[in-house]
């Protein structure tokens, strides 16, 4: 089968191929999944899981990507809750081959059922960024109707699925990013929208919950804007300053198939509208990963058409034949 892979840590992305590599072993509880789309995170050359398994052995030549959207063609033995030919999405293992490859082996439980109306390439958007920002905003900040919340990224993957979640359960939502950003940010939902490059952020005021991407001198300054009893979640970096009378967790995210069927309910139903910016075959995957490279939302790599009746999520939330 066709993969991009890496084998020199030190090359970065230059170092990323289309190579040939051994179809792959299922294992118990494991399905082969057929994929379709995959999404990845830019970064993900920078983790230490991608170059060794859980053991710290070396594991080159590994497969990035860790979301994927395809249909399920093996069981591994003792797998249950899914079926052969079903359609599926969720996160692939942190220290296992990706999902940037034309079939990939999953733990069966870190997969979610897809209805037969969401496009592999909207439901590869999903998996790190829709449950990255349910985690963050809910299960860590305990954000509720009325709070303010605070956004940093709000057009990248995340941030943008932040601020529609945060929306419909009643929060006030302050999006930041740069300039171009501004219009999306608005269209999404965010009530207020701060140029990182040109405003300053003492001027935002108190907020309850600060949602942090970034790290670095954002990630300090924001620590100043927590409220008593407020909460500063980040993924970018463990912070080493504390708000003051309030809290600042660092988390990585973790599958949940039940939460992955709920985003992916909300999609079907147009209360969410995953942002793809871009949507790239295999063979061009490599230019995806370079860090100048700045769009919002998520670029999604499309690996195989599917022939039958899926269809992509259009901005208005209908449904369209999918002609790619």
């Amino acid at each position: 089968m066709q993969a991009i892979t890496v084998r020199d840590r030190d090359a970065g992305v230059g170092g990323l191929a289309l190579t040939d590599m051994p179809y792959p072993h299922a294992a118990e509880n494991d399905v082969i999944v057929r994929v379709h789309a995959a999404g990845f995170t830019p970064g993900e050359l920078d983790w230490p899981a991608t170059w060794t398994d859980r053991a710290g052995r070396d594991r080159t030549p590994s497969i990035p990507g860790h979301e994927v959207s395809g249909v399920v063609v093996e069981l591994g033995y003792g797998t249950t809750g899914l079926t052969v030919g079903q359609r599926v999405f969720g996160l692939t293992d942190w220290a296992r081959n990706g999902s940037l490859a034309e079939y990939t082996a999953v733990e069966a439980r870190n997969l979610a059922p897809l209805a037969a109306d969401i496009d592999h390439t909207v439901a590869a958007a999903l998996p790190i960024s829709g449950l990255t920002a349910w985690q963050a905003l809910f299960d860590h900040a305990h954000l509720t109707t009325g709070q303010t919340v605070l956004v940093h990224g709000v057009a990248g993957g995340v941030g943008s699925i932040a601020v529609q979640l945060a929306r419909e359960v009643g929060a006030h939502v302050i999006g930041t990013g740069r300039a171009d950003d501004r219009e999306l940010a608005l269209t999404l939902g965010a009530q207020t929208f701060v140029d990182l490059d040109a405003d300053g952020l003492e001027h935002v005021g108190e907020v309850d919950v600060v949602l942090d991407v970034i790290g670095g001198n954002i990630l300090r300054r924001s620590t100043e804007l927590v409220r008593p009893g407020g909460t500063l979640v980040t993924i970018a970096t463990p912070p080493t300053v504390q708000p003051r009378d309030g809290r600042a967790i660092f988390f990585v995210v973790e599958p949940d198939r039940a939460r992955l069927a709920d985003l992916a309910h909300r999609v079907r139903t147009g209360r969410l509208k995953p942002v793809v910016s871009a949507v790239l075959p295999l063979s061009e995957a490599t230019s995806a990963f370079v860090r100048h490279r700045r769009t919002p939302g998520k670029t999604i790599i499309r690996i195989a058409e599917e022939h039958g009746t899926a269809y992509p999520i259009t901005d208005n939330g209908a449904a369209q034949p999918d002609r790619q």
